[in-house]
């Protein structure tokens, strides 16, 4: 059952705004629990669902169904069915190379502007994933890693390229939801220790083979 949206850092568009339309009240979120992987993948939605969950009119709804649909969030058969994605191993395997492609060349662009106050906040938000691994919390273990990748990227300065990353976040949303809910870390990804050391020495071959590693790891145990 959907909960009423909260805002949030990492999905939240970058539009000032006295108060958000109706339309934007749904898109907003649906996208966020989306991108949290809130939702299973294969949940089945209606628009009389959407509408009663966050009381708005059946139009607005639609409008912001139509836009997650437009950006792969979510899926509309034939028959007009709307659901989560359920990803194939080859959509996912094409995912993870998109990911690998984009988030290694924001991160190179972000490295000659990554100062201290940089650094030391990815430091903090990789701390606060310890918290969120030893509690079995798969939203905020998503919600937090995505954080640490969107703060470092909007260093590089690329919000094209950054829109592109967000929408392949999007889509793998439900998918990453359904694996870290499985899986039994005890730890951050150890991965983030190497691009916060490589930001510090300045070695972009370093930066690059990290947040490579980074992006990828997970995926593969989805792809498999």
């Amino acid at each position: 059952m959907l909960t009423p949206p909260r805002p949030d850092p990492v999905t939240a568009p970058r539009v000032a705004e006295a108060a958000p339309s109706a339309h934007d009240k749904v898109y907003r979120g649906l996208r966020t629990r989306i991108m949290f992987g809130q939702m299973a993948p294969g949940v089945a939605l209606t628009l009389r669902g959407i509408g009663r969950e966050f009381g708005v009119s059946m139009t607005p709804a639609r409008e912001a169904v139509h836009r997650l649909v437009a950006e792969g969030a979510l899926s509309m058969s034939a028959s007009g069915r709307v659901a989560t994605p359920e990803l194939s191993p080859d959509r996912i395997e094409e995912l993870a190379a998109l990911r690998a492609l984009i988030e290694v060349e924001l991160a190179s662009r972000a490295l000659p502007r990554a100062h201290i106050a940089l650094i030391e906040r990815l430091q903090s938000i990789n701390s606060a994933m310890t918290d969120v691994v030893s509690n079995r919390d798969a939203v905020g273990y998503i919600r937090t890693n995505l954080e640490f990748h969107r703060t470092l990227y909007l260093r590089a300065q690329a919000p094209a390229m950054l829109a592109m990353a967000e929408t392949v976040w999007l889509q793998l949303g439900p998918t990453m939801g359904a694996l870290y809910s499985r899986l039994r870390r005890s730890e951050a990804p150890q991965y983030h220790r190497l691009i916060v050391a490589a930001l510090k020495a300045g070695d972009e071959p370093s930066l690059r083979l990290a947040v490579r590693s980074d992006v990828t790891q997970g995926l593969k145990m989805l792809a498999t």
